[in-house]
Order: structure tokens, then C-alpha cells, then sequence
């Protein structure tokens, strides 16, 4: 049975870069990789313009970001084994929970958010490796 590892994303440049870098953890180790993202509700929307319609859903646009970050992945590190999912909740809730149901070895998040106030407040990654069933590896994606 492989290893999986999952990398949580929001859709940012940093959150961009911790998924790169767990893909590159991931090909080293033949574990797979499990893009993640989260929605905060299960709405969905229907808007009508003239004779246009659009149906707006929530969770369908968090599984197109993960697959978007999952397919940006594939093409910047070859032989990656990856897929892309979304879950309900806030998104270390939603990285632990999965983890757990996927009996999953590490969660990488990026490091924004657990600097000065953040680190008191909570951040994701801050959330997640308090409360993680795994290990967690927490990605220096800031600039500085």
C-alpha cells in the first residue's frame, strides 16, 4: 500500500508553492499526492441573465481548484502520482478529517498565517499540527 500525502490549497501563490514542493516529496518517497481544498457552504446558485443560465456551486468550484493545482503539479514535477478533492468545513478541520479517513502519512500546508498575531489567532497550519493523526510538514512559502 502507498503512502499519501496531502497538501492543502486556497488558490494563492504560497499555497501554489507548498503543493510543488509536496509533489516533489511525494515522487521522492512513491507516496501519492491528494491536492485538498475546502468550501466553506454547499450553495448552489442559479443565475439567469437574459436567455443565460448559470449554475454556481460552491463545492464544484473548490474540486476545480484543487484539479487546476493538481494539473499544475503533474506538469511541474514528472512522475508525480496525483488527485485532486474538496471537502466541507474549514479547511484544517477538513485536512485533518481527510487525513484520518485516508489513514494518510503526511499533511504539507505553507507557512502563511503563523507569524505574530496568527500564531496566536490560529492558522491553518497552526490548526493542523495541533490536531493532525500524522506527521506535518510545514512549507516556508512566504517571501522573507
Amino acid at each position: 500500500m502507498s503512502e499519501i500525502i496531502l497538501v492543502g490549497v486556497d488558490g494563492s501563490e504560497t499555497a501554489q508553492r507548498a503543493a510543488r514542493r509536496a509533489a516533489e516529496l511525494a515522487v521522492k518517497i512513491d507516496a501519492e499526492l491528494v491536492v485538498l481544498t475546502a468550501h466553506a457552504s454547499d450553495n448552489t446558485e442559479v443565475v439567469s441573465i437574459g436567455s443565460d443560465t448559470w449554475i454556481l456551486d460552491d463545492a464544484e468550484q473548490a474540486r476545480k481548484l484543487a484539479q487546476r493545482v493538481a494539473n499544475d503539479v503533474r506538469n511541474a514535477v514528472p512522475g508525480v502520482k496525483v488527485s485532486a478533492a474538496a471537502g466541507h468545513g474549514k479547511p484544517g478541520d477538513v485536512l485533518i478529517s481527510d487525513a484520518t479517513e485516508r489513514g494518510a502519512s503526511m499533511i504539507v500546508v505553507g507557512n502563511v498565517g503563523m507569524k505574530g498575531l496568527g500564531r496566536v489567532l490560529g492558522s491553518v497550519a497552526s490548526s493542523v499540527a495541533h490536531s493532525a493523526p500524522c506527521d506535518v510538514l510545514v512549507v516556508k512559502t512566504d517571501s522573507k
